[in-house]
């Protein structure tokens, strides 16, 4: 079909002019639709990320919630810690352990009275024994100790003075005067409490049990005396801790009741501090403050020159004479969070797990050196993962979305950098912070059972408490021999003796 045009000149220049027009028009619709084309895909996109970040979390709440909280590598993930290992374990063959030698025994003895021969009816000679054994565990044994002071009087004062004196015995000096309590009754409450987290409710069930009847009220006066008898220790353990010249720390949440100028519902704070793991006389202090504030670690530390190291907490910074180190198992984990999170096993969360696992395992390797040697092997062998590491971090960073977790992982790494180079500069230090947080774990798991101190004379003494607690277990000291030594020699000693033959590590009970 076709068209007829006009012989006009006029007509045809009118009707080009009007199909110019209306091709003008159809370019700014197309201009208009191409706009608007391009700001649907970027809301698209905007809401497609935001999906996925959703879709994240959500994987990784249902793995938190309902999986395993391994952080290790999954199966078929290169593991170069793994690969580095040329040399096969030998196979230990398993079996019952036996019993622990220092253990009392007591002997049973089992005698046939006339053994006669099942074959000819003779008589049977013992040619040997079998023996075997079992544990005996008698609960909450109590028991009193009477004391007998025997009082002497003068016989010629009775026949020719008005009054005679009266001499007593003297009783050794108690860790609670006037009190029932012994110093094994004090050790027992305190390792029960505050070792294997029975909240005191449950104490005053099992004395119940064993016969004695004693109220929660009692039990928690017991806890906070204690406290102020072990205070002077604290401070020398303190003395020790600050002259080091790396540290570790931490701080998690605790709930306190009855303090002034609160309520009830604040969040109050339990800082940790640490030896670094290769100290050989570790120490570990609790400090309960009210705030998290950055005065919190600069009070304590006041005294302290050296490196600390901590997570990315930004109040740790900035204190003088103090250069904060970085945590490695923290972005470990953040790493680990996206791989819980990605849809598929490979990725970049893998790739910077395996970086990071490479830098694990010349660890590995390197904790039965000398820090000299460590340090040197760490320059060596770790200086160059981490550049590679970085490197990529960089490249990848332009890449992710940077709300989803793989980019939150990558953005914290990059950010925390140069802290988490730090651990290369002393042999003394960790690549992680992980030994504060096993010392931090008793604390939070003691929360759940008794959830929340009533008074801040009661946090200060779970403060002390848990000070000699967990630095008997960093010392491998048992801790009830430990606080029954206590309570039986610092009441002998007066308010300024040397206290530093009781130190752990001095006291004579190492395992």
């Amino acid at each position: 079909m076709t068209t007829e045009l006009p012989d006009d000149i006029e007509q045809l220049k009118q009707m080009l002019a009007k199909l110019q027009h209306e091709n003008q028009v159809l370019n700014s619709k197309n201009i208009d639709l191409d706009t608007d084309n391009k700001v649907l895909s970027a809301k698209n996109k905007k809401l497609q990320n935001s999906l996925n970040i959703a879709l994240e979390q959500l994987k990784l709440n249902r793995k938190k919630e309902f999986g395993s909280r391994s952080e290790k590598m999954p199966k078929g993930t290169f593991n170069e810690a793994e690969e580095n290992q040329s040399e096969s374990k030998p196979r230990v063959r398993k079996g019952r352990k036996a019993l622990p030698e220092h253990l009392e025994r007591e002997e049973k003895s089992y005698v046939i009275d006339t053994p006669t021969c099942s074959c000819c009816g003779h008589d049977m000679h013992a040619c040997g024994e079998q023996i075997s054994e079992q544990v005996k565990i008698i609960p909450e044994k109590i028991s009193v100790i009477k004391h007998r002071q025997t009082k002497y009087a003068c016989r010629e004062c009775e026949a020719t003075s008005i009054s005679s004196s009266v001499v007593t015995a003297p009783k050794p000096a108690q860790p609670i005067p006037g009190s029932i309590a012994s110093p094994e009754a004090l050790a027992a409450v305190v390792v029960a409490k505050y070792c294997d987290a029975l909240p005191l409710y449950r104490l005053t069930d099992i004395f119940a049990r064993g016969g004695l009847e004693i109220t929660r009220g009692t039990l928690a006066n017991w806890c906070i005396k204690s406290a102020e008898l072990l205070s002077p220790l604290i401070a020398v353990m303190k003395t020790h801790l600050l002259a080091q010249s790396t540290l570790c720390a931490d701080e998690t949440t605790i709930q306190v009741l009855d303090e002034k100028d609160r309520t009830a519902q604040q969040k109050s704070y339990m800082w940790v501090y640490r030896s670094n793991e290769y100290t050989a006389k570790p120490v570990v202090i609790y400090d309960y403050q009210p705030s998290r504030a950055r005065r919190c670690p600069k009070a304590f530390l006041a005294g302290f020159s050296g490196y600390l190291q901590c997570d990315g907490y930004s109040v740790y910074e900035n204190i003088d004479n103090i250069i904060p180190v970085g945590c490695w198992a923290h972005a470990r984990r953040k790493f680990h969070d996206a791989l819980t999170a990605q849809p598929k096993k490979t990725g970049k969360a893998t790739v910077a797990l395996n970086y990071i696992q490479s830098l694990y395992a010349i660890e590995k390797k390197a904790k039965s050196l000398t820090p000299e040697e460590r340090q040197h092997l760490r320059v060596k062998k770790a200086e160059p993962v981490l550049q590679q590491l970085h490197e990529w971090l960089s490249k990848s960073a332009k890449t992710v979305t940077p709300k989803s977790k793989i980019g939150v992982a990558i953005s914290y790494t990059l950010n925390q950098w140069e802290k988490l180079r730090r651990y290369l500069y002393s042999g003394e230090l960790g690549i992680d912070n992980n030994v504060t947080e096993r010392d931090i774990r008793p604390f939070t798991t003691g929360r759940k059972n008794w959830m929340f101190s009533q008074s801040v004379d009661g946090a200060d003494a779970s403060a002390v408490l848990y000070s000699i607690v967990m630095t008997c277990r960093a010392n491998d000291i048992n801790p009830y021999l430990y606080f029954q030594k206590l309570f039986t020699e610092l009441p002998q000693r007066d308010e300024f003796a040397d206290l530093s033959d009781l130190l752990p590590w001095n006291a004579g009970l190492e395992a």
